[in-house]
């Protein structure tokens, strides 16, 4: 070769050594396969750029979904028109239809994040599952290709959110007292309470005014009781006794002189016996699983003194029978006695609960005996007929009043903005002029039975007849209520303000004790004689329904008392919501 070389001419061996060009022919041979390489380059980078958009578009979504989980749809939707998505498709589940150029697809799913350790973190949302903590966005969309649309479909860009948030309230359902009795409140708790009690009026004001703090209260609790490490769990799980929960709230800070020492001297003359379950008065939910003296973030928890106390006392262990003698207390009564059987309401149903969605609290079912000795308004009704007594026997049965956590919205995403849905079903109330006779008093497992009762005892003198004692019997039933929820809101206005919202079964003006009055139904018992007496009815019926009618103002107010010492109104369900947070919406997946 080298001698071929050399016997070239001059001019071909110094081009044939010359390697200046070499460069330019690599470059002219191997630039199409680099365009080529750096167009695809261009396009992977794009879609990887194009990607992360999509993916902090999802997450911006399934946050503000979680946010307002009620209208999830809705604020997904807002979210990707405001970041440029406006034609978006929001399918439901299941549909396959897919993503088109222009036209992306998304999809949202509600369900519960629970995030359980010992699953694995793909596992831990729950779809569909109730109530809903979380929100799973996922969206579709055909990416972009600047150079390799000529030669390959624009591939499906897809991307998946999670968000998830606790949203807690705490709230109570029971009744507001309207006006305050203190010979009547005293009585009634004393009975409850297995003391004696003399407060004042001015006292149990200043009881039905003042709030305590949940968690300050078991705090003081548990310090009474002896638990001095662990959780708020550790605390409801004990059973105590009404006066250490009286003492308790007295512990409290920021309470008033008078509020401190109605409490104090509650607890010191209350049954050393009665005991409660705390479980079935408070439920805190996830917060119980905070230590002793730890505070949830933007969750406040309060409750009204007189209704916790009266609350502890309806649902205490024991004997849940009082019997009280009134006495003559009410104007146009001879005689009052009044009898009290209190239902024990479901552990799953505490009276102040703080929860999520589903919650539910229900005052204690209620059973009241009444039997008055009404003064005739006229003794000698004329013709041989003389008025004796008249008595008032009256019955109410009061079912549970229930309230259930329908929502928590915060449609802003702050916690201004939050509303709380409570739906509230009130109690149905029974009431009965008659015997009940059956099952037991206080046994609520079984309907007490009715039938006539003695009304009124009448003597007759006619000539040859004298019959010193006729028994008036008579019969009266009503019923008032409503199956469906009625819902109430409450705002942040409302739960700052500390309102009290109530459902009703319906309006109504009249007296309900007269509506029985006016259905009363009188029937004669001769004694067995074989006479014929129902001629008596007419002059006794005109005698006997002024008397009643005279004191159904005073009685209908006695019921009112009785039934919110109890935190029962006839038709009605009082609600409190006394604190709320939508907490702060996080991705979790």
């Amino acid at each position: 070769m080298e001698k071929n070389l050399a016997r070239a001419p001059r001019r071909v061996r110094r081009f044939l050594k010359n390697s200046r060009g070499n460069f330019a022919v690599m470059t002219a041979l191997t630039l199409p396969f680099a365009i080529v390489l750096t167009a695809f380059a261009v396009d992977e980078g794009a879609l990887y750029t194009e990607r992360r958009h999509a993916q902090a578009i999802t997450d911006i979504a399934a946050i503000a979904a979680n946010a307002n989980i009620g209208s999830a749809e809705a604020v997904v939707a807002a979210t990707l028109a405001d970041n440029g998505l406006g034609s978006v498709l929001l399918r439901p589940a299941g549909d396959t239809t897919p993503p088109l150029p222009g036209r992306p697809v998304a999809e949202v799913v509600k369900g519960r994040y629970i995030p359980n350790s010992s699953e694995s973190v793909a596992s831990r949302f729950k779809p569909g599952v109730q109530p809903y903590n979380a929100v799973q966005v996922s969206l579709k969309k055909t990416g972009r290709l600047y150079f390799g649309s000529s030669v390959m479909a624009p591939p499906v860009i897809g991307t998946s959110a999670i968000a998830s948030s606790t949203a807690e309230a705490s709230f109570s359902v029971g009744s507001r007292l309207l006006r305050l009795d203190g010979g009547l409140l005293n009585a009634l708790l004393g009975g409850l309470l297995g003391g004696n009690i003399s407060l004042s009026v001015m006292d149990y004001e200043a009881l039905a005014k003042a709030d305590i703090g949940v968690l300050p209260f078991l705090d003081a609790l548990a310090t009474r009781i002896g638990i001095t490490a662990g959780t708020y769990s550790d605390v409801l799980a004990s059973d105590v006794r009404i006066g250490q929960i009286a003492a308790a709230m007295a512990d409290v800070p920021g309470l008033d002189s008078t509020t401190r020492i109605a409490l104090q001297t509650l607890g010191a003359r209350s049954s050393a016996n009665l005991l409660v379950s705390l479980r079935s008065l408070i439920d805190l939910g996830n917060v119980a699983r905070l230590g002793i003296g730890q505070r949830p973030a933007g969750l406040d928890i309060a409750a009204n003194v007189l209704s916790m106390l009266t609350a502890s006392a309806a649902i205490a262990n024991g004997d849940h029978q009082v019997a009280v003698d009134l006495g003559g207390t009410l104007p146009g009564l001879g005689s009052l006695k009044l009898n009290i059987a209190i239902g024990e309401p479901p552990q799953s149903s505490p009276w102040l609960a703080v929860g999520e969605e589903g919650t539910v609290v229900r005052t204690a079912q209620t059973r009241i005996s009444l039997v008055a000795t009404v003064s005739p308004l006229a003794g000698n009704l004329g013709g041989g007929i003389h008025l004796l007594s008249i008595r008032l026997p009256l019955h109410v049965e009061i079912a549970y009043a229930e309230a259930r956590l329908n929502s928590i919205e915060c449609p802003t995403g702050r916690p201004e903005s939050i509303r709380v849905r409570v739906g509230t079903t009130p109690g149905i109330a029974e009431l009965y002029i008659a015997e009940a006779y059956g099952s037991g008093f206080a046994d609520f497992t079984r309907r007490l039975l009715f039938r006539p009762v003695a009304i009124a005892d009448v003597s007759l003198k006619l000539l040859l007849i004298s019959l010193d004692l006729i028994k008036v019997k008579g019969y009266a039933h009503a019923r008032m209520g409503n199956g469906e929820p009625i819902a109430l809101t409450f705002t942040r206005a409302d739960i700052d303000a500390k309102a009290v919202k109530t459902a009703r079964t319906s309006d109504y003006t009249a007296s309900l004790t007269s509506s029985l009055i006016d259905d009363l139904k009188l029937s004669v018992e001769p004694l067995g004689l074989g006479i014929d007496l129902g001629w008596l009815l007419g002059t006794v019926t005109k005698a006997v329904s002024p008397a009643l009618r005279g004191v159904t103002p005073a009685v209908d107010d006695l019921l009112d008392n009785v039934l919110g010492l109890l935190g029962i109104k006839l038709g009605e369900a009082d609600v409190r919501v006394t604190g709320a947070t939508c907490g702060r919406s996080v991705l979790v997946q």
